[in-house]
């Protein structure tokens, strides 16, 4: 142990009577000599490449372990593969380590470009040469067509560094941008970010946030003092609010975990706008039966609620992918919708999907945003996407309206009009009204749809019969009337008292209106919402039994794939929202 003071104990990894073992610089096979200048140059360039490693000391190391985080050399280990390269300006303006470090390194024997914030010198903030340090890496992530992984873990700017320190986020926000839609980039939000700290990371393509930890444009206590509101750094800024509103998209418990889902979904992305994302040899068959759809279905048209009765849409997911195992994007935002990542035959899937479990897979402004930013990606490094639609339609009412529900809807629109990868659509039950005219269909540029028997095509839902049979329906309620009479008069030659007579004859009547409503609505279904138009007209390709799902659709898939380009986007920018 050492001392500051006396009252200030700092532990020490350091054995007291331990003799210091000196760095020796010899060639091997050569006859010893006394050291002269030449080992002394090489003597003080190793203690300059260590530096970077050494900066932190044991105290701030120390201190860094007990918030239960890792050190930025200690995410990048457990990160790589292998011993990073580090790269650009990794010893700071004192020679003391850099509170910024840039590497290259192999993840899954793929090339990353990695950036990480060392929170243990001057909290990670951002001085007058970080920004251009980074500028640089993601110029050369660009330039070398490969993904970029940051981990952010930053205080923000410099305050000593002054507007050196602002010009250099700029620079920074600058550069990343550029490089959007270039390659792909996943950012890690470890321990306390806040004002550009928090801007960066968000730039990127996806974002993990481990659980304790924070980002926002201010903290709490700025928050206090300039609004008087008292509010955690959980309730500001934590996991449990960004993943709500899409700003994280992946929550998880701690670090490691964080870094683990880096790899996770690297496995996914293709290193760049070029290519597509890696193909992966499968032993589960393309022709694989999918028997649990059908059991599925099943159980839940068959239960006494009828084809309105609510499943989870990722059972279907996980039925098509190779071995059921699919990765799902923002899967705490919006759950009305599901976008995921999987592969069928190797080949990397993009899935959109309503999900009937969670508001009838009704289509909200959350849910069509959460669409539109995930095709959107996909668009842009060649992932192919096949939707599954089962859903009654946009989501209505006066609070959607007026926080926009047309501009969202109006996103996912344009999102999927403009998509060029391969994409298929799989009506699965319900396929209503606005809903299916914008979602992917052959009009706005599907390459294939099929349809499972229980599909069910309308304008409407059942609320159509209001307007398919309004004279049928017209008939029967004029005629409640006369019959309420009519029975009145038969139950009181029963011998019942005039009001219990009467009383009699309404809950008969209404009865028997509930009856020809019924037959109405049993008549609409099966003349106006089944598959069969569609299938006529030609806006289905083919009706699918669910157990062959896979098979039509991998199949398919993998003929499309096969005379697909990849390649960058290339199509007029339009205007987006």
């Amino acid at each position: 142990m050492t001392t500051d003071s006396s009252n200030d104990l700092i532990a020490s990894l350091e054995n007291p009577f331990a003799t210091k073992d000196e760095q020796e610089f010899r060639v091997p096979g050569q006859i010893d000599s006394e050291p002269g200048l030449y080992e002394k140059a090489l003597k003080h360039g190793w203690e300059l490449q260590q530096r970077p490693y050494e900066a932190s000391g044991v105290k701030n190391t120390q201190r860094q372990h007990q918030k239960h985080r890792m050190t930025v050399w200690e995410r990048i280990e457990c990160l790589a593969d292998d011993e990073p390269t580090v790269l650009f300006q990794n010893w700071g303006p004192n020679l003391d380590g850099a509170s910024l470090v840039t590497a290259l390194i192999q993840v899954n024997g793929r090339d990353v470009a990695i950036y990480g914030h060392d929170f243990t010198v001057r909290a990670g903030s951002m001085d007058a040469t970080n920004g251009k340090k980074l500028a640089r890496l993601f110029e050369l992530a660009a330039k070398r067509k490969i993904p970029l992984v940051g981990m952010n873990d930053s205080a923000g700017a410099y305050i000593p560094a002054g507007v050196g320190g602002l010009d250099d986020f700029a620079d920074a926000f600058t550069a990343l941008r550029k490089i959007s839609g270039v390659v792909p980039s996943i950012m890690c939000m470890f321990g306390f970010n806040a004002g550009g700290g928090s801007y960066l990371p968000r730039q990127g393509s996806f974002l993990i946030q481990p659980d304790n930890t924070f980002f926002g444009l201010t903290g709490p206590g700025v928050v206090k003092s300039v609004l008087g509101e008292d509010v955690t750094p959980e309730e500001l800024g934590g996991p449990g609010v960004h993943s709500q509103t899409g700003v994280t998209d992946f929550v998880v418990p701690d670090e490691v975990a964080a870094l683990r889902k880096v790899r996770e979904l690297l496995n996914y992305l293709p290193a760049n706008n070029g290519e597509l994302a890696p193909h992966q040899q499968s032993s589960d068959p393309m022709k694989r039966k999918t028997w649990d759809i059908d059991i599925l279905l099943k159980k839940a048209f068959n239960s006494p609620t009828g084809f309105n009765t609510p499943f989870d849409i990722t059972i279907l997911i996980q039925q098509l992918c190779d071995h059921g195992d699919f990765l799902e994007v923002q899967p705490e935002r919006a759950r009305n919708t599901i976008t995921a990542l999987g592969r069928m035959g190797g080949n990397v899937i993009g899935f959109v999907a309503n999900n009937s479990a969670v508001a009838s897979g009704q289509i909200d402004i959350d849910a069509a945003y959460k669409n539109a930013r995930f095709i959107r990606f996909c668009n842009l490094y060649n992932i192919p996407i096949i939707f599954l639609e089962d859903t009654t339609g946009f989501l209505p009412g006066r609070e959607q309206e007026s926080r926009g529900i047309v501009q969202a809807g109006r996103a996912m629109l344009d999102a999927i009009v403009d998509l060029r990868t391969p994409r298929f659509l799989v009506l699965i039950r319900n396929a209503f009204g606005g809903a299916y005219a914008s979602y992917n269909n052959y009009p706005t540029g599907a390459d294939f749809v099929v349809a499972l028997p229980t599909t069910r095509v309308a304008v409407m839902g059942p609320a159509g019969v209001e307007y398919v049979y309004k004279d049928e329906l017209k008939k029967i309620r004029g005629a409640v009337k006369g019959k309420i009479a009519e029975e009145t008069a038969a139950q009181q030659a029963a011998n019942l008292p005039e009001d219990e007579a009467r009383a009699m004859a309404e809950e008969l009547v209404g009865g028997w209106v509930k009856a020809q409503e019924q037959l109405l609505a049993q008549r609409y279904e099966q003349e106006l919402m089944n598959p069969d138009e569609a299938l006529s007209l030609g806006s289905i390709s083919q009706i699918v039994m669910p157990s062959d799902l896979r098979q039509v659709l991998a199949e398919h898939m993998d003929f499309c794939l096969r005379h697909y380009e990849p390649s960058p986007l290339q199509s007029v920018q339009r205007e987006f929202h």
